[in-house]
């Protein structure tokens, strides 16, 4: 076994031995535990009034139902308020505080929510924007380095900006924690939207696939990062979703692009309401990346977090007890138990 190998199997608590081994285990199951990307535009914003950071209590439900993974939504602004200069103390206090009550899960997920933004500006846009991400993630990973439960989601959903011109922001941010001698697992998205479903297309060459060709990890502990709703055009902003087929239908030429490149997928974004036909459709997303855990790491479903109430229809997260439709789908194929119908 390779030392980089090791690595990976460390932080993920799972065994990823080669096909011809053994069976590819499940995917890791996982939750989005929003809030601390809300209300965005008050940066930074008030702690408790306009955002507020998932705890121990907020998680309890997923923890019991077997889930692995946390992704933590953060908005950059709010951990690093001038760009290129030291992060905040006071609001690492909280966002520490927030990250040792999720330890009951074996990965947590800094997530920069900022959707390939600084101050509401493209990094692409910004003279030096990707010495702004890097300077951030180096940072980061030097307080983070020496823990292995801490993984790195490098930015949500970038948009606006073409596939080559996202990955010369990235690659950077890569390098740039890897210097500082962090090991840790990264999530690497890519633009559009970060859609599975789109993944391979896009004019002259112009698709995250062609743009990922040149990524490299010096640690080669990393997974590629993808984001799939169900809706009629895979915004997460209808409710209505379409049929189990397509649900099915949208990660294919995804799942193949991984396997012919070898890389691991991680569907760090999706989520449906909770009439039938959503029901239907999530099961069969789900069932679809347990049939192809080979190619697929992980899932974190979007989404549980305390501030949510009754209102938002993809909310998995209880209200005053009451489970929502969704979690008996996303309970069967968590746990050590998951199994697929």
């Amino acid at each position: 076994m390779t030392a980089t190998r090791a690595i990976l199997i460390a932080c993920l608590g799972a065994a990823l031995l080669a096909p011809t081994q053994v069976p590819a285990a499940p995917p890791l199951s996982g939750i989005n535990l929003a809030g601390g990307e809300f209300n965005a535009s008050r940066r930074p914003g008030v702690y408790a009034k306009d955002y507020v950071y998932p705890d121990a209590r907020v998680a309890k439900p997923f923890i019991d139902m077997g889930m692995k993974i946390v992704r933590v939504p953060v908005l950059w602004e709010r951990l690093q308020p001038v760009a290129l200069q030291p992060l905040s103390d006071a609001e690492l206090h909280r966002f520490d505080k927030a990250l040792e009550g999720l330890r009951a899960f074996d990965v947590i997920i800094i997530d920069i929510h900022n959707y390939g933004k600084w101050q509401g500006r493209r990094l692409d846009q910004i003279d030096g924007g990707e010495r702004y991400l890097a300077d951030l993630w180096r940072r980061l990973a030097e307080r983070y380095k020496g823990d292995r439960k801490i993984a790195f989601g490098l930015m949500n959903e970038p948009n606006g900006m073409s596939p080559a011109a996202w990955f010369r922001v990235a690659q950077p941010s890569v390098i740039a924690i890897r210097k500082a001698g962090a090991t840790n697992l990264i999530l690497v998205p890519g633009s559009k939207w970060t859609g599975a479903h789109s993944w391979t297309t896009g004019r002259g060459g112009q698709s995250n696939a062609a743009s990922f060709a040149g990524f490299r990890d010096p640690a080669s502990n990393y997974a590629v990062e993808m984001h799939q709703y169900l809706d009629q055009d895979s915004s997460g902003t209808k409710m209505n979703c379409l049929s189990p087929d397509v649900a099915r239908q949208r990660l294919e030429a995804a799942t193949a692009w991984l396997r012919a490149n070898g890389h691991r997928g991680f569907l760090g974004e999706f989520g449906v309401g909770a009439d039938e036909q959503c029901l239907k459709s999530l099961n069969a997303l789900l069932d679809y990346l347990h049939t192809n855990a080979d190619a697929w790491m992980g899932w974190t479903y979007w989404a549980g977090g305390g501030w949510w109430g009754t209102n938002y229809p993809m909310s998995a997260q209880p209200v005053k007890g009451a489970a929502r439709p969704q979690s008996a789908i996303l309970a069967r194929y968590s746990g050590k138990g998951a199994t697929r119908r």
